[in-house]
């Protein structure tokens, strides 16, 4: 237990010591023989949000599945029949949805077909060498084939998507089975380190591709905590300076014994934010993502603009008025005129348009954010139209989604841009947006 638990930490799931120690205390109401029971008091008091569930799944599966199952074949040990009978079996079985067979026959796959004969040790086991194996990749073909065509078009389709749906669970099974022999031989810390990927909040925005979809789930709960966030945070600050006169005064009746303190109100700053992003292929992910967790949390905010550029700009709010984010960044995409000439980023061009048609809008109470990576293809930086803005503005801050020892090589002038704004912040993925929000906004 305290070594899933520092697993968990290492792939940057928090877990306190109250929460292991609740954990623990949980499986005094269970049968520890029941596995389903088992994961689920466990992750119910240790798993906190959806997105880190995926996570917690693999490193029980490692830490908590090592060893024999009752009557499971030992690795190595013969297997019965030919390769082309045991397709035929586990094409029976995807066929019937039996869930029980196909993790047996997880098991025997990777027994028979997963062991990398090549490995000096003779103990590593790999997943592709099933997939191979069995030719999973022609098997939804080959069912599509053998499939009764008597039936309607949507029934077939139906069945189709069933059995895919089956056989990403068998590839699932086999999986979780290549990792648990190995963490059964090696250990499960050697299988950690390459079987647990980054938590959404931790992908790197510039580098992630095919978790786009656990990057959108991860930014509505991330909108609604930092929401509640800077809501108190503002509470907490709503007390300004001491009121002498009135301390006094309502001090006299008591002779000043006790003394309350009395306190002027401080009304709360919700600022007008306006945002600038660059949409180059380069990094439009990540300018997207924070416009996304920007909108998410317009509630606090007194108003939100924001702007969109490549080699020229246009206001692209309206685009954000519909709750669905992901049709809203279509309808940005599809519409947002952003693009005159060559479709390369031109930073000076961009901000010197948006001093001349909306720099009268920028006044002391707004927050100017700027996102991009502050490349310009050699061409003119314009840093004098960044200065003009931060002058004008309440705040101006640079959020960079590349690394800092990448700032100033090749075509960056972060450098030059930086010393013109409030801060230029490393904003590499969801988690290091949050804590920039949560600081300064």
């Amino acid at each position: 237990m305290l070594d899933l638990t520092q697993a968990l930490r290492d792939a940057g799931v928090p877990v306190g010591i109250s929460e292991a120690d609740d954990a623990v205390r949980s499986l005094e109401h269970i049968d520890l023989a029941d596995r389903t029971s088992f994961r689920a008091a466990l992750a119910a008091s240790i798993v906190k949000s959806e997105v880190q569930r995926p996570t917690f799944d693999t490193l029980f599966e490692l830490y908590f599945g090592a060893g024999h199952s009752p009557g499971e074949e030992e690795p190595g040990a013969p297997g019965q029949g030919s390769k082309e009978e045991f397709i035929e079996e586990l094409m029976a079985a995807l066929g019937s949805g039996d869930d029980a067979a196909l993790r047996d026959l997880a098991r025997r796959a990777v027994t028979r077909f997963g062991r990398l004969e090549r490995s000096r040790s003779k103990d590593w086991f790999s997943h592709y060498e099933v997939v191979r194996a069995l030719e999973l990749n022609t098997l939804a073909a080959r069912m599509a084939a053998e499939q009764d065509t008597s039936g309607s078009g949507l029934e077939r389709k139906l069945d189709a998507a069933e059995f895919e749906r089956r056989l990403r669970r068998f590839r699932e099974e086999t999986l979780m089975e290549t990792r648990r022999r190995v963490a059964q031989h090696r250990g499960p810390e050697a299988v950690a380190a390459y079987a647990v990927g980054p938590l959404p909040e931790d992908m790197a925005f510039l580098s992630a591709t095919s978790d786009m979809t656990e990057l959108r789930k991860a930014i509505r709960p991330l909108a609604r905590k930092l929401a509640t966030r800077i809501s108190m945070k503002r509470r907490r600050a709503s007390r300004g300076q001491l009121d002498v006169r009135r301390t006094i005064r309502h001090s006299l009746s008591s002779g000043g014994v006790p003394l309350d303190a009395h306190f002027r109100n401080r009304a709360p700053h919700r600022p007008e934010v306006f945002i600038l992003c660059d949409l180059s292929s380069s990094v439009g992910r990540f300018s997207r993502f924070a416009l996304m967790l920007t909108h998410a949390m317009s509630a606090q905010f007194s108003k939100i603009r924001s702007f969109a550029f490549v080699d020229t700009l246009d206001e692209v709010t309206k685009h954000f008025a519909t709750e669905d984010f992901a049709e809203a960044v279509q309808s940005m995409n599809r519409d947002a005129k952003v693009v005159s000439g060559d479709g390369h980023s031109d930073y000076g061009a961009s901000l010197s348009l948006f001093l001349d048609t909306y720099g009268g809008d920028v006044g002391p109470r707004t927050t100017l954010l700027v996102l991009g990576d502050a490349r310009t293809n050699y061409r003119a930086d314009n840093a004098w139209a960044l200065r003009e803005l931060a002058h004008k503005a309440r705040h101006a801050y640079w959020l960079n989604p590349e690394p800092k020892h990448d700032w100033d090589t090749g075509d960056s002038v972060a450098s030059r841009y930086a010393v013109e704004v409030d801060a230029m912040v490393e904003v590499r993925n969801l988690r290091q947006l949050e804590t920039f929000i949560a600081k300064t906004l």
